[in-house]
């Protein structure tokens, strides 16, 4: 059977580090955000994770940060992916480095240089060792992971870190929190009609206003975002339950056959049916 892709992540004890290895069946991971910065670290295939509304390959074997509250979402090409997933919530360090919150890290694979191409490798050397562990299930895995991903993030910060905000990123927190506040709303109310007057009202704009809003910042229609949410939790119930398709399609929020059937196969690549039948 299919693994979710909804992350499982192991508690490093109180150390604010949470790991998890897990795989996803190849598709969609929509728009999210977290406080903790974001690590990520495929083990076979090819990704695309789109960030703040900017979308960017991650091949195998490479690492992309991604930072606190950054809207971000991943697409699998893989039939099956494999992920290496770390959360640092950077405040538990604050008494090791009282600034620590004020670094913003950006290292994906696009913006490696020369000059901090062997800095690159040897965070992905890093995380390759913490995999292998993982594999080989060993005795003190947990210890060994918080002490690996303590010099990833050493490692991060002194190399692949400023000191102060990009002007981009301290600009405009109300778009910020208002892309924010429409994600967890949908998370939370996907299920139930939701309109564009409803959700334009929450951010305090006119429908028209608030549809160029969401199409400038996230690149996609609001009611195509919608749609996809509920889609990846379709996918779930097919491949978890024995409820019938057209009940898992009316509990998660679709009324359209055809919309859900063609934008089931944009995302999957396959239909519904098929992906019953493959569990």
């Amino acid at each position: 059977m299919a693994q979710p892709y909804y992350e499982t992540f192991q508690n490093i004890g109180n150390s604010g580090i949470n790991v998890a290895f897990y795989t996803t069946p190849g598709g969609y991971r929509p728009l999210h955000w977290h406080e903790e910065l974001e690590i990520l670290y495929p083990l076979n295939g090819l990704s695309d994770i789109t960030v703040e509304g900017t979308k960017f390959s991650l091949p195998k074997k490479q690492l992309m940060a991604i930072e606190s509250m950054e809207v971000h979402s991943t697409f699998c090409y893989d039939q099956t992916s494999m992920f290496l997933c770390i959360h640092i919530a950077r405040k538990h360090f604050q008494d090791c480095m009282p600034d620590i919150e004020d670094h913003h890290i950006l290292c994906r694979p696009d913006l490696i240089s020369n000059e901090n191409f062997s800095a690159y490798l040897e965070i992905c050397q890093l995380l390759e060792n913490m995999t292998r562990l993982y594999i080989q299930d060993a005795t003190a895995f947990y210890l060994e992971a918080e002490g690996l991903t303590l010099q990833v993030l050493a490692r991060l910060i002194r190399d692949f870190s400023t000191s102060v905000l990009p002007p981009d990123k301290k600009g405009d927190r109300l778009t910020a929190n208002r892309l924010r506040d429409i994600i967890s709303y949908v998370e939370e109310h996907y299920q139930e009609p939701v309109t564009l007057r409803d959700i334009a009202d929450r951010t305090g704009l006119g429908k028209e206003a608030f549809c160029r809003f969401f199409k400038k910042n996230i690149g996609m229609s609001f009611l195509q975002y919608l749609n996809e949410v509920r889609v990846t939790h379709i996918y779930q119930d097919l491949v978890n339950t024995e409820e019938s398709i057209s009940h898992i399609m009316e509990k998660n929020g679709f009324t359209n056959q055809k919309l859900f059937n063609r934008t089931f196969k944009e995302l999957y690549g396959t239909t519904p049916s098929a992906v019953r039948k493959g569990r």
